[in-house]
């Protein structure tokens, strides 16, 4: 996801912070407990399901503009207002359905948005018929992967994430620009764009350290 873009440390050298645990993590991980918890336990793990896959892509798309920490936090809000993301029970959400999102305070409140997530279950759905959304995506994995000392090395997109983007549009999904798919594709671990000397480099098992 979008994460590292919370503060703009894209525009800053800063390298990892050594926390009071003794463990290296990129700035953005490194104080609040949220955004520290998640960069241990999720983020940059390998997500190869579809339901999962298809989670991440409608919170991507939710954190357009916004910063990652506000979508983590009403995360669990975002899976009771969308069924946990089954994109079955989504791609056969109506008018009703909508009025409901746009009333839940819970999430974000995005006309746009809350469409876009139901036209892209719908297209997960059609997808199956070639293979799936998880297969999808990680198809477009590179031949290797970043390996940034600072936080201004990491890429906001790639050749692949441009490619990743053209295809699913092409597939009907929507919300899903390269910078977006990017941001996907580290957080499911298509990529690893840990920072070298990050305790978490690596650790995906996708890639060598």
């Amino acid at each position: 996801m979008t994460e590292p873009n919370d503060t703009g440390p894209h525009d800053t050298d800063a390298d990892v912070v050594v926390g009071d645990d003794g463990l290296a993590r990129p700035p953005w991980a490194a104080n609040d407990a949220l955004l520290r918890s998640y960069y241990d336990t999720e983020w940059g793990m390998p997500v190869t399901d579809e339901r999962g896959v298809f989670e991440r892509v409608s919170l991507e798309a939710f954190q357009s503009g916004l910063s990652w920490a506000t979508i983590l936090r009403k995360r669990p809000a975002f899976r009771d207002a969308f069924a946990d993301f089954d994109p079955d029970i989504v791609a056969r959400f109506d008018e009703r359905d909508v009025e409901r999102l746009m009333s839940d305070a819970g999430i974000v409140r995005n006309a746009r948005k809350i469409d876009a997530t139901i036209g892209n279950a719908r297209a997960t759905v059609a997808l199956r018929a070639d293979g799936g959304l998880a297969d999808f995506v990680w198809s477009f994995r590179p031949s290797e992967t970043p390996a940034p000392r600072s936080l201004r090395e990491v890429p906001t997109s790639s050749p692949e994430s441009f490619a990743l983007a053209r295809a699913l549009r092409a597939r009907g999904f929507s919300f899903v620009g390269p910078t977006t798919m990017f941001a996907l594709m580290e957080a499911i671990g298509v990529v690893d764009t840990h920072l070298v000397g990050s305790h978490r480099r690596g650790a995906s098992g996708v890639w060598a350290g």
